[in-house]
């Protein structure tokens, strides 16, 4: 967002920094369990200047929903408006949702198991944002099944499969591993894909159409760029949906969170 008046440019540096210690914090103890003083502790800075840059704690807990699910949203849409193959771009998806949780484990420890914490009108935005992010995925898998790649289910239920398998990802990955979010994608969508498909859909060469897409474009996914017309209120979200709704159409025509601090993470079973 734009710099406030007055505030210097390293302003908005230490402001973001201010952010990643408070989400370190907030998932090794949680939330709740995290006082201002811990805060000032770990930043260093007096409480004067700590409410400077943030405003109350409640608005860090904002700030670390905001980083996890606005880059996320901005990708997704984008994918779901392509007028690719719908499993194509579920596994666009699926890489780039792994991405993201790769890229912030605490934050997304944080926005995991601390939502309930927010108020008021920053609950309520939240909570649209989810909703948001679910239905992009239901309506990409409605379209391969009205395209003829997946079989007929109920589509709330293969959304509940598809996110429950890649979102608990943060409770056991490790940053830097041998499992990177391209390796964790294609063996998710092979597993899942595999179950979902019709009998006569087959996606042996879905990996070589990805990078076949890859070649022809800088990356395979578009960039989560910040835009300051992203549309914001409930009627500019209705709207978006709609037009994907239109999409979708084309596409089928054509073919609960645990309060409390993080533990070590285990490895995989």
């Amino acid at each position: 967002m734009p710099r406030p008046p007055g505030h210097g440019p390293g302003y908005e540096i230490k402001r973001q920094d201010i952010i990643d210690q408070a989400a370190a914090l907030f998932a090794k103890n949680g939330y709740a369990s995290t006082g201002i003083a811990e805060i000032i502790e770990v930043t260093g800075l007096a409480r004067g200047a700590l409410y400077y840059y943030i405003g109350s704690k409640e608005n860090l807990l904002v700030e670390i929903q905001n980083r996890v699910m606005k880059p996320l949203l901005v990708s997704v849409r984008r994918i779901v408006a392509l007028d690719e193959d719908p499993v194509l771009c579920l596994r666009m998806l699926s890489q780039t949702l792994l991405e993201n949780i790769l890229a912030r484990l605490d934050h997304v420890w944080v926005y995991e198991h601390d939502y309930r914490n927010l108020r008021g009108a920053n609950l309520s935005r939240m909570l649209r944002q989810r909703r948001e992010f679910e239905d992009l995925v239901e309506e990409l898998l409605v379209a391969a099944m009205e395209a003829g790649s997946f079989r007929k289910m109920d589509p709330r239920l293969a959304t509940r499969q598809f996110l429950n398998m890649h979102n608990h990802t943060y409770q056991w990955v490790e940053p830097g591993g041998d499992w990177d979010a391209e390796m964790l994608s294609r063996e998710y969508c092979a597993t899942l894909f595999f179950g979902f498909r019709s009998p006569d859909y087959h996606n042996e060469h879905l990996d070589d159409r990805i990078r076949e897409y890859n070649a022809k474009r800088q990356t395979a996914v578009p960039q989560p760029v910040a835009s300051k017309d992203e549309p914001t209120s409930a009627g500019a979200h209705v709207e978006q949906r709609g037009e994907h709704g239109a999409r979708s159409k084309k596409r089928g025509q054509a073919g609960a969170p645990r309060s409390g601090g993080r533990a070590r993470r285990a490895g995989p079973a």
